[in-house]
């Protein structure tokens, strides 16, 4: 997902704009009230129908009141920008999906809500939490920083701390339960034939992809890990196409960004025309 730091840019933008406001209002407005006060001096002021006509006045007032043009912008967009910055921060924050990895779904050109406070209310920018509220639970589709990496990832809960994750021709097991998959179609690209399936993570059914038969040679993606505590196993529905825990580790607690719950535009590309068929709560 997008590498760009816009939070830290937007965080940047809502305190300039608010430190020039200030400053304006402790030392630049004064100087302007006292020039607009010598103009009014100037005329006579009792008849003000007359000033509305009066060109000299209102030319003389119009530079008296005058805002530098830093100031009237940081003004004009500081209220905008504050509401967006908590909006992003603390409730909801859009995000594009970029690739394949969540397959079926998510597709790319998809534009999801995450949600910023259901496991907790975190610092913006910094990230630290301040107020607990829920954990992750299994199946949650989630955005996060993998770690070592600056960049949104978002991938599917598989296993929480504790859980032995063990995963066999694409069949999942937790904590030496099997994971059961129900068939629902068949599908192929360039890549080769998939089924689309409905995996039951404990009982929490959503939509996987697995490879039958590949057009080009894969690693495998077998293996078996113990989940650290305070620590995600995260994976891509797009079992084949993913890279997630199984090549990058666990996410710590301290890296979530948030849970995805919705859907609410699609759009292929700049030239192509946004759709809201797939508008809907995230499986």
């Amino acid at each position: 997902m997008d590498s760009i730091n816009f939070p830290l840019i937007l965080m940047i933008l809502v305190v300039g704009s608010g430190l020039i406001w200030l400053f304006d209002i402790a030392f630049l407005s004064a100087k302007r009230k006292t020039a607009i006060a010598t103009v009014n001096s100037q005329f006579d002021t009792s008849d003000e129908q007359a000033l509305e006509k009066n060109a000299a006045y209102q030319s003389a007032m119009g530079v008296a009141s005058r805002e530098p043009l830093l100031v009237e912008y940081s003004k004009s967009f500081f209220p905008v920008l504050a509401v967006v910055f908590v909006l992003r921060s603390f409730l909801y924050e859009p995000f594009q999906i970029p690739s394949e990895s969540m397959v079926p779904t998510l597709e790319v050109g998809d534009f999801i809500l995450v949600n910023k406070y259901t496991y907790g209310i975190r610092l913006p920018v910094f990230r630290n939490k301040i107020i607990d509220i829920n954990e992750p639970e299994r199946g949650d589709v989630m955005v996060f920083f993998p770690p070592g990496k600056k960049e949104y990832f978002i991938k599917r809960v598989i296993g929480l701390p504790g859980d032995k994750i063990v995963l066999s021709n694409n069949v999942l097991y937790i904590n030496g339960e099997k994971q059961p998959q129900q068939f629902v179609e068949s599908v192929s690209n360039q890549f080769g034939d998939y089924a689309v399936m409905t995996e039951s993570l404990s009982g929490y059914e959503h939509p996987m992809r697995k490879l039958v038969r590949a057009n080009r040679p894969i690693r495998s993606t077998d293996g078996s890990w113990v989940v650290d505590e305070g620590h995600y196993f995260m994976m891509g529905d797009n079992r084949d196409n993913s890279s997630d825990s199984r090549a990058w580790g666990q996410v710590p607690e301290e890296n979530i960004v948030g849970k995805a719950v919705a859907i609410w535009m699609h759009w292929d590309s700049l030239f192509s025309v946004p759709s809201f068929s797939r508008t809907g709560a995230i499986e």
